[in-house]
């Protein structure tokens, strides 16, 4: 038996509903051992690690502005901590043991208490030994609803993700470690999933329109996904509205970390299937059906843009630029570089499992990369030197990518740097404290693509 995708549209209805929150009873975010039907029906369940019982955890949903108040309880064998993925939140809440607070040890507790600023979709998940933990399932998401709303029929969460299961027992295959992994894509699964499950499918009407909030939870896989008897437009990316909807008309990438909100409308007629495929090199593979039921919906035209998040508008030709080298990996491997106050070699270097440095240094560095005032504006120049793309990620912040033509792009909390690329950023350093900069390809940043900058 084969624990792969099967071809789009050839499976069987396996209804997968994702738990929600929007007034939980428990203020507790439990991190335990369960188990979930991830694979195909007839493979055995699998060992999952969870908040609050299933993969993902329960969602989130507060309104713009509201709190979130959870208290993280570590029943699991190993320290954990729960970072608040695209959040611009206070940051003694960000979630980075070594930097923002102390990792949670197994048996204890800590509070995290924020206030949302921003509508939109964004997650939370592991942010200690993250390869392994967000591997396991320690994830879930967090939706921030405008006051105003888009006018749609269903609201509909996906988070897709891979998974690396071995094929008789359907348990995670523990090679979290796989130097191969490390210095290569990174870790990529044999099965994908949707809200934690394989292949599942969700009821829609004819002429419906859906708001899909995508989520890639994957630890390395970059998704191309396309649109099928579905017709729409992406009206947000990483939670930030777009000031103009973008029609899609081919497929699109969604890296590690990355989120896009899609407003579609159903094409397909009563009887008919439609679906969110992924592109693949041998064609593409169905990961959400919509089988489609008759209703009277007469189809809407047009789309009108998201409230806009109360963001800076600036002008950055004269902010300082900042080159951030990304180096390393395979078939490039690093001539040497800093792991603490040491100069290693390359091969010292892989010997200890660092395949990857950001600007010579193979973990994050004493010094930060960025020392900023609050209020400042500062480009960063990430460099790909490397043969793979990279999902570069600050936390804390949103940036806006600098176009090729020097137009400012779409507010980002993660840019996708393919082997080769050079790409820029503008970013307003307006959220004080000390932040982690690195990639997420998970493994790439627990092999060395880990930096961080201050903002005072």
């Amino acid at each position: 038996m084969i624990l792969s995708r099967r071809r789009f549209l050839q499976t069987s209805t396996a209804l997968m509903l994702l738990p929600r929150a929007a007034h939980a009873v428990s203020s507790d975010l439990i991190a335990l051992d369960s188990e979930q039907q991830i694979a195909p029906e007839g493979y055995p369940t699998t060992p999952v690690w969870t908040y609050g019982g299933s993969v993902p955890g329960i969602e989130i949903r507060v309104p713009q502005g509201g709190r979130v108040r959870r208290n993280l309880v570590n029943n699991l064998s190993q320290p954990t901590a729960v970072h608040w993925h695209g959040i611009r939140i206070d940051n003694a809440m960000d979630g980075v043991p070594g930097l923002t607070q102390d990792a949670v040890e197994p048996g204890q507790s800590f509070v995290y208490d924020f206030v949302a600023p921003d509508a939109g979709t964004y997650w939370y998940h592991s942010h200690n030994r993250s390869v392994e933990q967000v591997a396991r399932g320690l994830y879930g998401p967090l939706i921030v609803e405008e006051a105003s709303p888009p006018d749609v029929d269903q609201d509909l969460t996906l988070m897709l993700d891979d998974w690396r299961l071995d094929p008789e027992t359907a348990h995670i295959v523990d090679d979290f470690d796989n130097g191969h992994d490390l210095s290569h894509a990174g870790r990529l699964g044999n099965l994908v999933s949707v809200n934690g499950g394989f292949d599942p499918s969700y009821s829609v009407g004819s002429g419906e329109r859906l708001r899909l909030r995508l989520i890639n939870a994957s630890n390395a896989r970059i998704f191309d996904l396309a649109l099928d008897g579905l017709a729409g437009w992406i009206v947000a990316l990483d939670g930030m509205p777009l000031a103009v909807p973008l029609p899609v008309e081919d497929s699109f990438p969604l890296a590690p970390a990355q989120r896009a909100d899609l407003i579609v409308d159903v094409t397909s007629s009563s009887g008919e299937v439609a679906g969110l495929a992924s592109i693949e090199r041998d064609g593409g593979y169905g990961v959400v059906r919509f089988p489609v039921f008759e209703t009277a919906h007469t189809r809407r035209r047009g789309i009108a843009p998201l409230p806009s998040n109360n963001m800076p508008e600036f002008q950055y030709e004269e902010a300082p630029l900042h080159r951030m080298s990304l180096q390393g990996g395979a078939m490039r491997w690093l001539e040497g570089a800093k792991l603490g106050d040491q100069d290693l070699t390359g091969r010292e270097l892989a010997q200890l499992g660092r395949f990857w440095a950001l600007n010579g240094y193979a973990e994050r560095p004493k010094d930060p990369f960025l020392d900023a005032q609050l209020g400042q504006i500062h480009r960063i120049e990430f460099v790909n030197e490397t043969a793979f793309p990279h999902a570069m990620h600050l936390h804390g912040h949103h940036f806006r990518l600098i176009l090729p033509d020097g137009s400012l792009g779409p507010w980002r909390d993660t840019v996708l740097v393919d082997r080769g690329e050079t790409r820029q950023i503008a970013l307003v350093a307006d959220n004080p404290g000390d932040w982690l900069l690195h990639c997420h390809m998970l493994g790439h940043a627990a092999s060395g693509m880990m930096s961080w900058f201050r903002v005072s």
